[in-house]
């Protein structure tokens, strides 16, 4: 007897990996360079603190707040289309049969197949083979706002402490360097994770984080030193 051999694919991962590679991405970025911006602008140490600490607890609450806003829609919309498909069953159960068994031929089944398929799941599971097939959705799998919020939160909080603790581990000479390069050390680190993670190409993956976080930085510090400069 052969030996049975599971694939394993990668792509049931895309979504928290999305979700927790772009919460850490957010909060490198968006609290590196708000120091930075304020280190350029020629703040004071206590200055530079408060604003890193803000950027920190703004931005997760931020990314928990949208998150939550966001799947809870997509929750909602996925009830719905539920909910309506429900009553269609119910209401023509034939057509819906008809519905699902040409669902079925469009995969390549034979009409007598996709007949005799369509049968069987509508005496059983009507509503689950529509709302998989038809719908694209698993109704035991419904969107989680709560848990999207505290992962997109607890994400950034993660990659947003890091510049922070290298803001204050540093001699005072060199704290814009330090800044600078913990985040993009962390965002290299973010990139190769995430792509090990999904499969997908790691390097390119690391360039494309680190080098959209270093032109972010780079943007924000001259904008601060400019504002510093004019005294506004």
């Amino acid at each position: 007897m052969g030996t049975i051999t599971r694939e394993r694919h990668r792509g049931q991962r895309a979504g928290w990996l999305r979700a927790s590679v772009l919460g850490a991405d957010d909060g490198i970025v968006s609290v590196a360079s708000v120091a930075i911006g304020v280190i350029a602008a020629g703040a004071s140490t206590r200055a530079i603190i408060t604003a890193g600490v803000a950027a920190l607890v703004a931005g997760a609450m931020s990314m928990a707040a949208g998150e939550y806003v966001s799947v809870s829609s997509q929750r909602d919309t996925e009830r719905a289309d539920i909910e309506r498909e429900r009553g269609e069953l119910e209401a023509s159960p034939e057509a819906e049969k008809r519905e699902l068994a040409g669902i079925y031929e469009k995969r390549g089944l034979s009409a007598k197949l996709a007949a005799q398929v369509a049968g069987a799941l509508m005496s059983s599971k009507a509503l689950e083979a529509h709302a998989r097939d038809e719908l694209n959705i698993d109704p035991d799998a419904l969107a989680r706002p709560v848990q999207a919020a505290l992962s997109s939160a607890a994400s950034f909080t993660a990659g947003g402490v890091l510049p922070i603790l290298a803001f204050f581990l540093v001699p005072a000479a060199i704290r814009t360097e330090a800044v600078v390069a913990s985040a993009i050390i962390a965002l290299v680190v973010l990139g190769l994770a995430g792509a090990r993670v999904g499969g997908a190409p790691m390097w390119p993956a690391a360039l494309r984080v680190s080098v959209g976080g270093g032109f972010a930085m780079l943007v924000t510090a001259g904008i601060g030193r400019l504002v510093g400069g004019v005294g506004l």
